[in-house]
């Protein structure tokens, strides 16, 4: 698992505007990625539209952000045009990107086992190197989190 400290992975994705993104071109920039579990459901909306509602502060302090999740391209564009989303979202269905995060992995419900996204996000300071790591991030709230976290450091 990656730790504060770490160079953040670099990788390449497709994005949702069909565009590839890699990581590495937001070199001199602060970054929060964060994965996410599905497009469209309760939980993750409420987190991309927390990180939507707070894009100017996010702006403004110089904070660009990516979201990944194992859903599609056309997914994605589904769900930044339904709930207006200004930031990149990044199609991960073979989970490598998710993967080398250590966002993948075994997860516990109901007393069931099964593999699925580590809700999770990673703040990055202009180096690329990691500086926060949220293992659980309070979707209602996120974007404030974020914007928090990159005042505090």
């Amino acid at each position: 698992m990656l730790q504060v400290g770490d160079q953040a992975p670099d990788f390449t994705g497709p994005s949702g505007d069909g565009q590839e993104l890699r990581l590495s071109d937001y070199a001199g920039h602060k970054v929060a990625l964060y994965f996410y579990p599905k497009d469209d459901t309760p939980g993750c909306t409420a987190e991309a539209c927390s990180i939507r509602d707070h894009w100017e502060g996010l702006q403004e302090a110089g904070i660009m952000v990516i979201g990944v999740s194992p859903d599609s391209v056309s997914s994605h564009q589904k769900f930044a045009a339904k709930h207006d989303l200004p930031f990149s979202l990044v199609a991960d269905p073979e989970k490598k990107i998710l993967e080398t995060y250590g966002a993948w992995g075994e997860k516990k419900m109901y007393g069931k086992t099964f593999m699925g996204v580590k809700r999770t996000t990673f703040l990055m300071d202009e180096s690329g190197t990691i500086i926060k790591i949220f293992k659980r991030p309070k979707t209602k709230i996120h974007g404030q989190e974020i914007l928090d976290a990159f005042t505090e450091s």
